[in-house]
């Protein structure tokens, strides 16, 4: 099975810690934080395709072609149209089921290696600071309906952690920006497309911890423990 890891934006919101170094290299108890979403990767990922652009041959020349047994291709997302553009980038060098993350969020391994186990599914994390993620709308079976990008009148609620498992079938629908007019195409707005037709299974995380801002490096660090 392969992995897709989303690793190409500027990481603005971590400036200035970002100007000279991608936000994935960024250092957690020294080691890139990408390395550790590598480690945390379920034991059927024997593939991993890196989507780079800001700073991206930093993230080559530090982790090559392979990884810890892994095999590591990158694909450059030449512009920077969305979470959608970048998987759609990656369109002729996956096949069948593939995993989708984020590069810059701590997931549980337990929580990928359920996920891993699914044909279409998003995991989802309760937050009760949820304003500045995008929340779901899902069906009495659990279901994806819809997704509310921030900002929303939503306190708390089911928020997507942008871990996914898709299949091919992701790439019979056109891409959906993320909000009317935008230039960003949403992974998961065009994954509520697909909704419509196939079960898009939302799984509860059991732990998870986004990287937005400087002062998350900390926290990370706090928590690392948890995750391993």
């Amino acid at each position: 099975m392969q992995a897709v890891i989303l690793a190409a934006g500027k990481g603005t919101r971590m400036r200035p810690l970002t100007y000279d170094m991608p936000k994935a290299m960024l250092p957690i108890k020294g080691k890139p934080f990408l390395e550790y979403a590598l480690d945390f990767l379920p034991k059927e990922i024997d593939e991993v395709i890196v989507v780079i652009n800001h700073l991206g041959e930093q993230i080559k020349e530090h982790f090559g072609i392979e990884f810890k047994g892994k095999k590591i291709k990158y694909v450059t997302q030449e512009v920077l149209n969305g979470t959608g553009g970048a998987v759609h980038a990656c369109r002729n060098l996956v096949k069948g089921k593939f995993m989708v993350l984020n590069g810059d969020d701590f997931y549980y391994k337990n929580d990928l290696d359920k996920l891993a186990k699914e044909e279409l599914a998003i995991l989802g994390h309760y937050f009760d600071d949820a304003e500045r993620f995008g929340i779901f709308e899902i069906d009495e079976q659990g279901n994806l309906l819809n997704i509310i990008e921030s900002p929303h009148k939503f306190k708390s609620g089911l928020v997507n952690t942008g871990a996914y498992v898709l299949n091919e079938s992701f790439f019979d629908y056109e891409l959906v920006p993320k909000k009317v007019g935008d230039a960003e195409f949403g992974l998961p707005q065009t994954l509520a497309e697909v909704a419509k037709k196939y079960p898009v299974r939302i799984l509860k995380a059991t732990r998870w911890c986004p990287l937005g801002f400087p002062e998350d490096l900390a926290k990370a660090e706090e928590v690392i423990n948890q995750f391993i």
